[in-house]
């Protein structure tokens, strides 16, 4: 990855916000509809403690210039449509609130980023939000039913996958949430799958194997497994080599061989 995306949290928070005109006032929409408070003047918001800064003057010089004093200030700063003068880029944003995919391309193309959100917009159905907050209203009650950290993820992973009850790309989830809850079975303390590659292209992943990679708890590689290929594994996954130092983990343990490759 060429940047790291970050959720930031600015709900009463100045972020300033310089230029006027169709190049700013996009900014302005979307720092309101985070819940910032839009401070147009620089030092006022230096003084305010802003952190975050959108520069959007017509005149690329009065950019060049409002961007380095912001970044001796100790802000982060966007400039419209300047990549290369930019700490970070804004996204293509699909709202389902609290839950929000952002596509970036790291300002390669923002029309490239729009058009994989409206498609994005056509698979999530529009109670996405209420299923997020309907999970997070019975978190104490899914830690009751699976104490186990290893067993309440993978019951979870189960539920939310493709044709569960709690496929987030199916209407209706929320509803479905107490019944699952109500009858969800008993989750096996661990599991072991093994899994042989013929192939170091991680586009040529089975969709299996993406789930696996995407749900183990841990990892146990050959050391000619790809850096690619275990990119693609939760970033908190434990990577382990066998023998085991100590007893063998619970949970989902994806054992991955490197096979004869195709």
């Amino acid at each position: 990855m060429q940047s790291l995306p970050l959720f930031h949290q600015l709900t009463g928070k100045p972020v300033i916000v310089l230029g006027e005109g169709e190049m700013a006032e996009p900014k302005r929409r979307l720092v309101e509809r985070a819940g910032a408070r839009i401070i147009t003047d620089m030092q006022t918001g230096i003084d305010e403690g802003a952190r975050i800064a959108f520069v959007a003057h017509d005149d690329a010089a009065m950019c060049e210039a409002d961007a380095i004093r912001l970044r001796c200030a100790g802000l982060l700063v966007n400039v419209v449509d300047r990549p290369d003068l930019c700490d970070f880029t804004t996204p293509s944003i699909l709202d389902r609130d609290p839950v929000l995919v952002a596509v970036g391309t790291g300002g390669a193309s923002a029309g490239l980023a729009k058009q994989l959100r409206l498609r994005l917009e056509k698979l999530l159905p529009a109670d996405l939000g209420k299923l997020a907050l309907k999970l997070f209203g019975a978190r104490d009650a899914i830690k009751a039913r699976f104490p186990i950290m290893a067993e309440r993820r993978r019951a979870l992973d189960d539920a939310m996958a493709e044709g569960g009850p709690l496929d987030p790309l199916r209407e209706g989830g929320p509803s479905r949430l107490d019944k699952w809850l109500a009858g969800a079975g008993d989750i096996a303390s661990s599991q072991t799958i093994t899994f042989t590659l013929t192939s170091d292209d991680p586009e040529d992943l089975t969709l299996r194997l993406s789930r696996l990679l995407g749900s183990a708890d841990a990892i146990i590689a050959d050391p000619e497994i790809p850096a690619e290929i275990l990119a693609r594994a939760r970033a908190d996954a434990q990577r382990l080599t066998q023998p085991f130092e100590g007893p063998e983990p619970d949970g989902l343990v994806l054992v991955l061989k490197r096979g004869k490759l195709q």
